[in-house]
């Protein structure tokens, strides 16, 4: 599976834009905070964005949640070792969410590394919600044996 799918998450200085009174960041103009499909204007609401997002490409589906999560782990990872970003409470303030969130996120980089690539090649959701979510895996991440981090993984995928 391609990671091209997941748009990075790249901290930016965000500016006012006087006629909507929203805020957009200078390299995403025409998209709102990332959401939905680059359609090349801000969405009205994030209504429309989810609306956007839930009807997928044109090969149907939509790409799990817990696999752009993985993806963005692996980034925010990135974005601390290479000195991006000083630390993880950078990242959960340049981001607006909380400490706690980007420790949740972060803490799938835990996971045995073929665990992490299953989860990255989960295939696409056609319809509703997708079927392994991000709480599901903590448990999971927090055990330090990998072996056990399998049989876990093995155990919620049967379910």
């Amino acid at each position: 599976m391609s990671l091209s799918v997941v748009r990075p998450f790249i901290p930016r200085k965000a500016k006012p834009r006087h006629h909507t009174g929203s805020l957009q960041t200078r390299a995403d103009e025409g998209t709102q905070g990332g959401c939905g499909a680059d359609t090349g204007r801000a969405f009205e609401n994030r209504h429309e964005a989810r609306a956007i997002a839930e009807l997928g490409d044109a090969s149907g589906g939509r790409v799990p949640r817990i696999t752009r999560l993985m993806a963005l782990a692996i980034k925010l990872d990135h974005y601390v070792q290479s000195g991006f970003v000083k630390d993880y409470a950078e990242l959960a303030r340049v981001g607006h969410v909380s400490r706690a969130r980007i420790t949740q996120i972060v803490n799938l980089n835990l996971l045995a590394p073929d665990v992490q690539e299953a989860l990255l090649d989960l295939p696409k959701t056609m319809r509703g919600r997708d079927p392994i979510r991000e709480r599901h895996l903590r448990s999971i991440a927090a055990e330090p044996d990998w072996q056990r981090q399998r049989a876990m993984w093995a155990r919620l995928q049967s379910l």
